[in-house]
């Protein structure tokens, strides 16, 4: 017996095994299979390491300060380092690993959004540019950046409708 076939033989038969199960058999077996959920501890890593992000950002912003850049430039370039940095460890599949570890801590800073882009772009550079990163590169931050840039129109607009009353 191939291993495909022991495969699909007892998927089946767990298929039929659970085909008559209720709904509240099938809860209380979820309930007792499923691992606990520990928000407590994941609510404390995103902190953590989301306010580490913030802090390395403002590091920049301080050595950026001292070299003598003015604060908008200051803050331009810590965007700049923070999305390169993100881009590199993303590129090393290091972003991933603290992404699991840390939840949304990671995804809420600029470093969230900059690894979004370039995710796509390195898992399908292999398809080529065109069909492959051009294709791929906006499927996930795609949606983002449409949502912004609607966004930005219509508060836009409301600023101008109020300005003129």
């Amino acid at each position: 017996m191939y291993i495909v076939d022991w495969v699909v033989k007892n998927m089946y038969i767990k298929i039929e095994r659970f085909d008559f199960v209720t709904n509240k058999e099938y809860s209380e077996l979820t309930k007792k299979t499923s691992p606990g959920s520990k928000v407590m501890l994941d609510c404390i890593n995103a902190f953590w390491v989301g306010g580490t992000i913030c802090l390395i950002g403002q590091i920049f912003m301080e050595l950026y300060g001292r070299a003598g850049l003015e604060k908008t430039e200051a803050s331009m370039a810590v965007s700049i380092t923070l999305i390169g940095i993100s881009i590199i460890l993303t590129g090393l599949t290091w972003y991933q690993k603290i992404a699991k570890f840390a939840g949304a801590g990671t995804l809420v800073p600029i470093t969230g959004f900059a690894n979004a882009m370039s995710s796509p772009a390195i898992e399908f550079k292999a398809e080529g540019h065109i069909l492959g990163i051009g294709a791929k590169l906006f499927s996930i931050a795609g949606p983002v950046i449409a949502y912004g840039v609607v966004a930005a129109f219509v508060y836009g607009l409301v600023l101008v409708l109020v300005g003129l009353f």
